[in-house]
């Protein structure tokens, strides 16, 4: 919601500001200035980025707009299925823990904690390093270093639509340029018309290099910085299972290694150690909100 109210704060205040000092709205009214400079730009970020690209940067500029972003109740379902798993780990057998990580849906465990079961990479992400806990064949330091490593590889893939909006942001300036020196030759082609019409044709090309600047500076890249943001805060989720495992395999209980994790939320979100204790203890959330959740799940990919 706040990406829709800073648009209109910028377009309100460019045209008000432009209406106040004694423009007229018709002058800078030149829908085929937009189609060129739009048109280009489109049609650039298609040859520039695959098709998987393309479509995940409409899914990450719904996700900007909405801010869909984890909030308490994924961390907590995070942590109470980690705390779970772990006290699996701990007191049960090999078969009995792999029955659940082989087939997460099917589980009473993750089904317990429909957020996290949604979010489908994550829960991938959960199993593949339970298993190998499980198999008991990695050190501690290996896991960690493939463990960043695949991290780095998600964080780069989720920020590819940021990097394709700055791209377009830093071109739409001379894509402007392009817009307007094309108007200006069409000005040139009626020198001799009267001064009114050649006037009104300069002024249509000069709005093509303020629709691109425009478009770059008010618009593109602080959307690609918001996707950006959203993009980071989404992945962070991989961080906390990370330092849960890690402190985990390092000889902390369950309890404790959740903490390790807790301490990875930011803190606008970061639920308190008495509310985590509580949430575990009790093996998760209330059923009423665990049959809600999965509609409210905003945590995919």
């Amino acid at each position: 919601m706040n990406v829709l109210i800073g648009v209109i704060i910028t377009l309100a205040s460019l045209i008000g500001g432009y209406v106040a000092m004694g423009g007229h709205l018709a002058v800078i009214w030149q829908p085929w200035e937009f189609v060129i400079i739009m048109g280009m730009s489109a049609g650039t970020f298609v040859v520039a980025n695959p098709w998987k690209t393309v479509i995940d940067t409409g899914k990450a500029t719904i996700q900007a707009i909405t801010v869909d972003v984890p909030k308490q109740r994924h961390y907590l379902d995070l942590l109470g299925l980690m705390h779970t798993l772990m006290r699996e780990v701990r007191n049960k057998g090999r078969n009995e823990v792999e029955a659940h990580i082989d087939d997460p849906p099917n589980s009473e465990i993750f089904t317990s904690f429909p957020t996290v079961l949604a979010n489908e990479p994550l829960t991938a992400f959960i199993c593949d390093y339970f298993r190998l806990i499980v198999m008991g064949s990695a050190r501690t330091h290996e896991i960690e270093a493939l463990m960043d490593e695949e991290i780095e590889t998600i964080v780069r893939s989720k920020l590819k639509p940021y990097n394709a909006l700055m791209m377009i942001a830093e071109g739409l300036p001379a894509l402007g340029i392009v817009a307007a020196v094309l108007g200006v030759i069409k000005a040139m082609g009626a020198l001799d018309q009267s001064p009114k019409l050649l006037g009104g044709f300069i002024g249509a090309a000069l709005v093509g290099t303020f629709v691109g600047i425009f478009l770059s500076y008010g618009i593109v890249a602080p959307l690609a910085l918001k996707v950006k943001m959203v993009r980071e805060q989404r992945a962070r989720m991989y961080v906390i299972v990370k330092q849960s495992l890690l402190a985990f395999m390092n000889g902390a209980l369950p309890q404790i290694a959740i903490e390790h994790g807790r301490k990875m939320i930011g803190p606008a979100d970061r639920p308190s150690i008495d509310v985590v204790e509580s949430e575990t203890i009790n093996g998760g959330p209330p059923k009423a909100d665990a049959a809600e959740a999965p509609a409210k799940a905003g945590a995919r990919g």
